[in-house]
């Protein structure tokens, strides 16, 4: 005969209990800051009109900034190139649209040594007492404890490796095909594939991103920044960063310092 086990009483299938702790929980207490103790883990939320409400310090630390509250109110156009910041309110405002969620979103930014390097995010819904959307809440996470999710990235991983130490000098497809032993045709349908663009676009659109993280230094000249991330001339990068920013690097430099003072 089965010895009978004692199970303690089932808990409260009631949500009062629940809802009345969080709802009497106050602002002081804010969970979030659980993410500050998480490496590689950074955590943010907006509101409807797509400002900052709060974020965890590797969030803001990301920017150069030294507190949460320097953050605050501010939007994705006051902190990315303005054709990141326009992805990013895309999928913002689907998110406020639908309600629905936005999970595993892998994309290419630089680290805090200036190199690309993979991230994942995950986007969902911040919802009232009554169901309604009124924000969206986030987190993004370092490549090395979401492998998997990236896995079908790894095949091009010895292309990305190579150009990750390379890219800021000339970089030939042939050079770089040769590298991971593929034709060109090879390589080149690999990148449309995981990236949408082919190769020497994936290059130059790492160059341009550098060259905004760079141009954030108060002290940065053009010219420098331009020989810097493999351009030949200052004039060639002008028109390069114009057209994929829509802001020539001087007046990003100084829409960027207005914002950021």
């Amino acid at each position: 005969m089965a010895r009978l086990q004692n199970h303690p009483s089932p808990p409260d299938k009631s949500p009062l209990w629940r809802e009345s702790f969080l709802a009497s929980a106050s602002s002081l207490t804010p969970f979030y800051r659980l993410f500050d103790h998480l490496p590689d883990v950074a955590f943010f939320a907006k509101d409807a009109q797509f400002r900052i409400l709060c974020a965890s310090r590797l969030f803001y630390e990301r920017f150069g900034f030294s507190s949460e509250q320097e953050i605050v109110g501010r939007d994705d156009f006051e902190l990315f190139p303005k054709r990141l910041a326009e992805a990013f309110r895309r999928d913002d405002e689907f998110i406020l649209r639908t309600g629905e969620s936005k999970l595993n979103l892998v994309e290419l930014f630089f680290n805090r040594q200036g190199l690309p390097d993979w991230y994942v995010t995950n986007k969902l819904p911040v919802k009232d007492a009554s169901g309604a959307v009124i924000g969206v809440m986030g987190t993004t996470h370092g490549y090395e404890d979401r492998k998997t999710l990236l896995a079908p990235f790894f095949q091009l991983d010895k292309a990305i490796a190579f150009i990750r130490s390379n890219f800021r000098k000339t970089v030939s497809v042939e050079e770089l095909a040769t590298q991971v032993h593929l034709s060109v045709r090879q390589l080149h349908r690999k990148f449309v594939e995981a990236f949408g663009v082919g190769p020497q676009a994936f290059i130059l659109k790492l160059r341009i991103q550098a060259a905004c993280e760079a141009l954030q230094n108060d002290s940065a000249q053009i010219s420098e920044v331009a020989k810097d991330v493999g351009f030949c001339d200052q004039s060639a990068f002008t028109q390069a960063f114009h057209r994929h920013i829509g802001l020539t690097p001087r007046q990003f430099q100084v829409q960027f310092r207005i914002r950021r003072h």
